[in-house]
């Protein structure tokens, strides 16, 4: 059993700000890091730090090759991960206000250079078993989606960023959709979230849903079954990561096949200590932090 992450790899330039700069503003950082970055990156080490065999199909300039060392350290397997000479890599500006929050701008660069070739050949070596798991900043979305389909290999969407390229996907071939609030609201055009999580529910008898709810925790939607799992109460640092963790936290163990309401919970612990901590990939904890988290939170 394992997940393949077609996703993104971003280098994060992070400024720590005390607010959000505005349009005509210029606004001093009290400090600036570059570190590895982007969702599809932040997922993969996320699901390999949980426990199950990730292999990320990706790309960056081989010039930032050794910001790769992050995966690498959390035994995510990167053979399918290309190094290319004249695309830049994927790269993100990210501001962190005083109160942990963030606002990012992304470049694609190197993330929207998946080929035809590359995704037959990785999933030429999934199974039934295994799952495949997408975000929206790489290219081919929508081939991932009708190739792993057609394959028989289960399917993780975290449509994020939101666009309205999303709306053209062939979304009832997805096993799993993972949203936030907002972002089922885009999806479906509804006004309030109850409204978004029936509509989100009309996608297709074999589509489960994952919505988060940021503090307010998270609700896992199938069919007639509903289960909430509220959020752990820390004082966040930088919240960067805390939605790949959770989502690689989280499906490491659905894929499992274990209990949804344990699995949230794992996911919501692992979410609630990366957000305590500066940067996405090195804020991500360990499998053995979480389940020492969950003892002390009982």
């Amino acid at each position: 059993m394992a997940v393949f992450n077609f996703g993104s790899i971003n280098i994060d330039h992070v400024y720590a700000v005390e607010h959000f700069v505005a349009p005509g503003e210029t606004l001093s950082s009290s400090s600036y890091r570059a570190i590895l970055g982007g969702k599809g990156a932040n997922q993969s080490i996320a699901c390999a730090k949980a426990g199950i065999t990730t292999f990320h199909v990706g790309s960056i300039n081989q010039n930032d090759a050794a910001m790769l060392r992050p995966m690498i350290d959390a035994n995510v397997n990167m053979q399918f991960v290309s190094k290319q000479t004249e695309l830049a890599s994927g790269h993100a500006i990210i501001q962190v206000n005083a109160q942990g929050e963030n606002a990012i701008i992304l470049f694609p660069g190197a993330n929207h250079s998946l080929t035809d070739k590359c995704i037959n050949e990785v999933l030429s070596q999934a199974n039934p078993e295994d799952w495949v798991l997408l975000q929206n900043e790489t290219n081919h979305v929508d081939k991932v989606i009708d190739l792993a389909y057609a394959a028989k290999v289960k399917i993780a969407f975290n449509p994020a960023p939101m666009t309205n390229a999303v709306n053209d996907l062939p979304l009832d071939k997805i096993s799993l959709l993972i949203v936030n609030e907002v972002e089922a609201m885009q999806l479906t055009g509804a006004k309030t979230v109850e409204l978004a999580k029936q509509a989100l529910l009309e996608i297709s008898n074999n589509t489960d849903v994952l919505l988060t709810l940021g503090k307010q925790g998270v609700i896992y939607l199938r069919q007639q079954q509903e289960v909430r799992v509220s959020a752990f109460n820390v004082k966040a640092i930088d919240t960067t990561a805390a939605g790949d963790t959770f989502i690689g936290y989280f499906l490491a163990h659905f894929a499992k096949h274990t209990n949804i309401e344990h699995a949230l919970r794992l996911a919501c612990a692992a979410s609630a200590i990366g957000v305590t901590r500066e940067g996405a990939a090195p804020s991500i904890p360990s499998l053995d932090e979480v389940e020492q988290f969950l003892q002390n939170h009982s």
